[in-house]
């Protein structure tokens, strides 16, 4: 296992800008954290081959797309073993409405957050995807009233 990089308080307002506005060219962004151009972009590429910044993306309205609704599921499982774990990650990253799944320790296995449309688009989740992976035993599921906080990266 590698050490992670040495991140110094230049590499930390880079990436509190990019956090903020990805789409930044080099030439502002190297405005913003008071470096010219060539070596902010030398700090850029270290900290993208370093796994620093694993990547880019545009932030999608879910509720835009009409799926105004978020669940968060408290999957069971029935046996532990690797194969039937290994099988169902594989199966759940695979489903477009689930935006995030993590394996996780306490009373049940998986805790998945999906995006649905109303109690209608929750149900057919339910009975059309993920009641239909092999090995469920038992979930438990929380319609989120309101997001609180929600950001794309933690705070560098």
């Amino acid at each position: 296992m590698s050490m992670p990089p040495k991140i110094d308080e230049t590499d930390r307002k880079i990436l509190r800008a990019l956090r903020a506005d990805g789409r930044l060219t080099n030439l502002k962004l190297a405005e913003q954290v008071g470096l010219s151009p060539t070596p902010c972009w030398n700090r850029v590429k270290a900290l993208e081959e370093a796994g620093v910044i694993e990547g880019y993306a545009a932030l999608l309205n879910q509720k835009a797309l009409g799926l105004p609704d978020t669940v968060m599921i408290e999957v069971t499982l029935e046996h532990h073993d690797d194969d039937t774990l290994a099988r169902f990650g594989e199966e759940i990253t695979r489903l477009p409405e689930v935006v995030e799944a993590f394996l996780v320790t306490g009373e049940y296995d998986y805790l998945i957050k999906v995006a649905v449309a109303g109690t209608e688009g929750y149900e057919e989740f339910l009975r059309k995807r993920l009641y239909k992976l092999r090995g469920v035993r038992h979930s438990r599921s929380t319609f989120v009233l309101r997001r609180l906080k929600h950001t794309p990266s933690v705070e560098p």
